[in-house]
């Protein structure tokens, strides 16, 4: 993101942002890749996006024999405050949080999601 000091922009990374890596389904990885190009977004905020309606849903139903079994690394940033709500949910639910990751990808609302040039803002 870019910051206007006295009348000049300086980039700066978000400070409310934090990187993040954890093992999800390489299937998933790709429709990610797909929709986040159709809806000029990143593949993070659609995640994002899903996390936020399944934390404000409150609940999730998870069985945990059907995890997949074409995991893979996945880097990415996510918003802090959100991470740890993840992470909490997760906790309180007995899940991991790439569990919570996965399932939240049928719940993207693509009408409220951050475009691809939101990371180059001006604040």
């Amino acid at each position: 993101m870019w910051k206007l000091v006295n009348g000049k922009l300086i980039q700066t990374t978000d400070p409310t942002r934090v990187k993040f890596r954890t093992n999800i389904s390489k299937t998933i990885i790709e429709k990610l890749n797909t929709l986040a190009s159709e809806y000029d977004t990143h593949p993070n905020y659609l995640l994002e996006s899903g996390l936020q309606t399944v934390l404000s849903q409150g609940v999730i139903t998870f069985r945990k024999e059907l995890r997949p079994k074409d995991r893979v690394q996945f880097k990415t940033t996510y918003d802090n405050e959100l991470l740890v709500r993840v992470k909490e949910f997760a906790k309180i639910h007995n899940l991991f949080i790439n569990d919570v990751i996965e399932y939240s990808v049928d719940f993207i609302n693509f009408e409220n999601i951050k475009n691809s040039s939101y990371k180059h803002r001006i604040e």
